[in-house]
């Protein structure tokens, strides 16, 4: 089993940055891909962005291309979720994911999803 616990979310004003943080634990393998979504009240949950630990490709929504910047310390077996520039649309609660199997992104392979975080708020709002 995989343990994924987020960090770093909070309330920001329209413009502003967040750092989210991912800590994997428990039967950790390097070569997970681990993946960010968000669901937003009312709405389903999306993908947001994608990375691989062997050669550090990443995936991003169309919505967040540009402003959001995914990375992962493999020594930590962490995962960070930079975002830039945030709008009300991206206000969520933001979760960390975690393949078991695969460590290739989208488009070569559906989001991670076999492992779950408990989620981090983050709202944007003036």
């Amino acid at each position: 089993q995989v343990q994924l616990v987020e960090s770093g979310g909070g309330e920001v004003q329209p413009g502003g940055s967040l750092r989210l943080s991912c800590a994997a634990s428990g039967s950790t393998r390097l070569y997970y891909a681990m993946g960010w979504f968000r669901q937003a009240p009312g709405k389903e949950r999306e993908a947001v962005s994608c990375i691989s630990s062997s050669d550090g490709s990443t995936y991003y929504a169309e919505s967040v291309e540009g402003r959001f910047t995914t990375s992962r310390d493999t020594a930590k077996e962490t995962v960070y979720l930079q975002m830039n520039s945030l709008k009300p649309d991206d206000t969520a609660v933001y979760y960390c994911s975690a393949d078991a199997n695969s460590d290739l992104c989208p488009p070569f392979a559906p989001m991670p999803d076999d492992y779950w975080g408990q989620g981090t708020q983050v709202t944007v709002s003036s």
